[in-house]
């Protein structure tokens, strides 16, 4: 397994017990590494999972709004606390991170597969895929737009 993957699989432990025991994210990420946390994990992976996890926590209201726009007919405090924080996650790395959109699909997958159930792992790749496609719409749309802005500034300019 990647250690990034690791990392990740520890953010969703952090974020499970913020989404179970309310903790606020200074104890959180400090108690996960005190008494959970790898203790051979690398100052890297440990900075990026704890980048994640403050960062889907700080993100959260954004986020499970982008979740509800897929997950039809599903309220999210309805949802697994496990499958939901996968979600949030992969939401956070599409939203503010530069990971690959598939590679992001792909962790949470894997991450599904070894803390959820079969079922779930099918729901998460739905919801996934389709936000996907609609941040790729969202990203063809405002580059056009930016190509329009652009071309505008300068027709203007050799006038």
């Amino acid at each position: 397994m990647g250690t990034r993957r690791k990392a990740r699989e520890c953010a969703l432990q952090m974020l499970f017990a913020a989404d179970v025991a309310k903790t606020p994210n200074g104890v959180l990420t400090r108690d996960f590494w005190a008494e959970l946390g790898e203790p051979t994990f690398d100052e890297l992976n440990r900075d990026f999972s704890n980048q994640i996890t403050v960062g889907t926590l700080r993100e959260i209201e954004k986020i499970d709004e982008t979740i509800r726009t897929r997950a039809e007919h599903w309220r999210i405090e309805r949802m697994a606390i496990v499958d939901r924080n996968v979600l949030r996650l992969a939401v956070y790395e599409f939203l503010f991170t530069d990971t690959p959109p598939t590679v992001v699909i792909n962790e949470a997958l894997e991450i599904a597969r070894r803390f959820s159930t079969f079922e779930a792992t099918q729901f998460i790749n739905g919801i996934l895929d389709a936000i996907k496609h609609d941040l790729e719409k969202i990203s063809v749309k405002n580059s056009g737009e930016n190509n329009d802005e652009a071309n505008e500034k300068t027709q203007a300019s050799s006038r």
